[in-house]
């Protein structure tokens, strides 16, 4: 029974009441995103800005954001990056059913959650790369519009205090990349996005397990799973984000600047900026990773835990 209550138990998809878990999991998800979208909007900036020709760094970004543009300019395209919400869903979904397949061939639990994490993010970038396109060029217009192809038109510009500040519209976003680049521009940087996501799925689940198994060991029997969790995720989060920074970096330029060659955009990166270029955004990018991964492994966790068929919950040790 020690040895029992010393492991963290994985709560599995066949484990849940389906209409709570997803009720649920909207809020969890609205949560985490309104939280840390401003360092995703600074992470975009830093990493398709030339050198450091607007901001010097996270922080630095943040207090000249706030300055000129206020708490706004820290939301900006946040309404369209809402709609991930459906991706999310599907993240999740498509994560629990593939571990439960996979669990048919391999009961390893790495085994399980590179595969299904892996194949999670495929499904979600598919639905997030076009909502990603649009918000992305939202987030870099104001003080830093010279960083995209697209201008918003003189009479979206509002004047807010002191500064005038041009406030992206999503429509007409829309419009200027469909009349550029046709249907076609919405899924500019899918590679380039499944090449970072793809891995960097892969390897949080493996890391995140692989580390709150670790601290509960380390731990005192009587310390909290969801304690040892919370400490995990971060962690893994910023294994994952430091191995696969490069090629977020390859695609937010893609995707803002209009580039069609990942390969042609890694070489440009590493002529003009060297190998410092790889690293821009890691600190901000780590900085979101953090709350997020917090958030998701309470949020996620918890949620599980509520969402558990009634007649499991005695049978659980936490």
């Amino acid at each position: 029974m020690m040895e029992q209550k010393r492991n963290i138990q994985i709560i599995e998809w066949e484990d849940l009441d389906k209409r709570k878990f997803y009720s649920l999991g909207v809020f969890m998800t609205m949560t985490t995103r309104a939280t840390v979208y401003p360092f995703t909007l600074i992470r975009t900036r830093l990493q398709v800005q030339k050198g450091k020709s607007l901001y010097n760094g996270t922080f630095d970004a943040f207090w000249k954001i706030l300055k000129a543009e206020g708490v706004r300019g820290l939301y900006r395209g946040f309404m369209v990056n809402t709609l991930t919400l459906i991706s999310g869903q599907a993240y999740i979904t498509t994560y629990e059913l593939v571990r439960k397949y996979v669990s048919c061939y391999s009961s390893n639990n790495t085994v399980k959650s590179l595969v299904a994490g892996g194949a999670a993010s495929l499904v979600a970038q598919s639905i997030t790369v076009p909502i990603d396109v649009v918000s992305q060029q939202l987030m870099v217009q104001g003080q830093g519009c010279q960083l995209t192809r697209f201008k918003l038109k003189p009479k979206l510009v509002m004047a807010t205090s002191k500064h005038k500040v041009t406030f992206g519209q999503s429509r007409d976003v829309v419009v200027q990349i469909f009349h550029t680049d046709g249907f076609r521009g919405f899924y500019r940087g899918y590679v380039a996005s499944l090449l970072t996501y793809i891995p960097n799925s892969a390897v949080w689940w493996p890391f995140y397990h692989l580390y709150a198994e670790q601290l509960s060991r380390l731990a005192s029997a009587d310390c909290p799973h969801l304690l040892l969790q919370a400490v995990a995720g971060p962690m893994a989060a910023a294994t994952a984000s430091t191995l696969t920074n490069p090629m977020d970096v390859v695609r937010a330029r893609v995707q803002v600047e209009g580039r069609s060659s990942v390969m042609e955009t890694f070489k440009q990166l590493l002529a003009e900026e060297g190998m410092w270029g790889l690293t821009k955004g890691l600190s901000a990018r780590i900085i979101s990773s953090t709350p997020t991964s917090v958030m998701i492994v309470i949020g996620y966790e918890t949620l599980k835990r509520l969402s558990l068929r009634p007649e499991l919950v005695e049978s659980r040790h936490w």
